[in-house]
Order: C-alpha cells, then sequence, then structure tokens
C-alpha cells in the first residue's frame, strides 16, 4: 500500500536509528541525546554539522520533461542551459519502464567528501542557510577536486567556465536554491525557500524534507510519492 510504503518512508527521515548515521563514518559527534530521532542540527561529523534540506524524487513517477533541469539552470544561471543544472533526469531509451528514467539530485551529504576535498575552501557549510553544502564561487580556483570526489555518478559538483568570472572554472552545486541569483520568490530558496526543480515539476515528482534520508545507498533518496490516484494510471503505488 502506498501509505505503508510513506510511512517506511516517514521512518527513514524521520526516526533514523543511531545505526545509520554509524555506517557513514568512523566518528558522530552528537550534542544531546540521539534516542530513536535525531533532527539534523544534531549531528556533526568531522565537525561538519549536517545540513537541514533534502530533496527526494520519485524516478517512477518522473516523465522525463527535464522541466526541473531547466528551472534549475535558468535560476542559478540565467539561461536554459542543460548542462548547468544541479539536477540530472537521464534518460536510457534502450531500457524499459520504470528502469528508463533516473533523477540524480545532490545529495546534501551528511559527510560531505566534496566539502572536504576542497583546497581553498569554496565548497562550504552554510550556517545562513541552515548548514546546505554551497559553493563560494569567488573563492573556487577550478581545480575540479570537488567532482573528483564525490562517489556519485554524475558526480553532483560540475566545474564549467563562468560567465561571471571571464570564464574562469567555477564549480557548481545543488543549493536548495539558497543563492539562485534569478530566483523568482522575494524570499528566494534555501531550506526555508523555495526549490525551483520542486515548484515545477508537473506531476510531483520531487519532495523537499528537512529529516536525513538513510545515507546509505538510494533508499533514502529515491521514494515512492505516489497516491492511489496513480494506480488507476497503471503505476505500481507500493
Amino acid at each position: 500500500m502506498s501509505e505503508q510504503r510513506e510511512g517506511q518512508h516517514r521512518d527513514c527521515n524521520g526516526q533514523t536509528p543511531r545505526r545509520d548515521f554509524l555506517k557513514i563514518a568512523g566518528v558522530v559527534v552528537v550534542s544531546g541525546g540521539l534516542g530513536s530521532c535525531s533532527p539534523p542540527s544534531d549531528i556533526v561529523i568531522d565537525g561538519i554539522p549536517a545540513s537541514v534540506g533534502y530533496i527526494l524524487v520519485d524516478t517512477k513517477k518522473c516523465q522525463g520533461c527535464l522541466s526541473c533541469m531547466l528551472a534549475c539552470s535558468l535560476v542559478h544561471e540565467g539561461q536554459a542551459n542543460l548542462t548547468l543544472s544541479r539536477i540530472q533526469v537521464i534518460q536510457n531509451s534502450f531500457e524499459k519502464w520504470p528502469l528508463d528514467i533516473t533523477i540524480e539530485q545532490c545529495r546534501q551529504c551528511v559527510d560531505p567528501a566534496c566539502v572536504k576535498a576542497c583546497p581553498n575552501g569554496a565548497l562550504e557549510v552554510d550556517s545562513k542557510y541552515r548548514n546546505v553544502r554551497t559553493v563560494d564561487i569567488a573563492k573556487c580556483i577550478g581545480c575540479g577536486l570537488c567532482e573528483e570526489a564525490c562517489p556519485y555518478t554524475p558526480s553532483r559538483s560540475l566545474v564549467a567556465p563562468h560567465k561571471d568570472f571571464n570564464g574562469d572554472m567555477k564549480s557548481r552545486k545543488c543549493d536548495l536554491c539558497a543563492y539562485a541569483k534569478y530566483h523568482w520568490s522575494p524570499k528566494g530558496g534555501g531550506p526555508g525557500g523555495k526549490q525551483a526543480c520542486l515548484e515545477v515539476c508537473p506531476v510531483g515528482a520531487i519532495k523537499f524534507t528537512k529529516r536525513i534520508p538513510v545515507q546509505e545507498g538510494n533508499a533514502g533518496y529515491k521514494v515512492n510519492l505516489r497516491g492511489k490516484s496513480w494506480k488507476k494510471l497503471g503505476y505500481p503505488i507500493s
């Protein structure tokens, strides 16, 4: 049942057990008792506090329209450029549904390899936006080490020429639209604002949560967002 799946998802994000965090790093420093549920602000790994914001996706619900990618590049770069999108919809014409489409989004990792790899402190944990992992473009030297350090394919960090810096190579990554230069909302983005990919998705295949997803594997980030009405269209809802 959809309700059961969604309940399991809430358990993963709302009441993540201690063992799930111990899997992702050797040491976890927790301020306050962890108990059966820990808010993101209580999780600190190697001095890096967890983000208070994550993007979840339903790859079976996705129709492959690429609206999320176009919206992402527009609000961040001011241009419709799929290669500069922080979220990637990947389609395989040789596969059958539901394996023909996948969505790869930045995980805002609790233990961020990209942040640790940056030699110039350009990738940082932004306390202004509740610890979202961001890129300080002015500090970035375009070395690409963040892109190489990302353990996921495609890399959630991308390095490309930046028009505002005379075409110098600069890193980009999802910041939950916190520093989206061309954001449409007066309140902007970040964990407390609006995320372009989520707002533009016509089928609701993208969701924002403040709860930490399970970090091991994809189960915490690729979830079931289908309600009962989707069953009438032939989609499984469990």
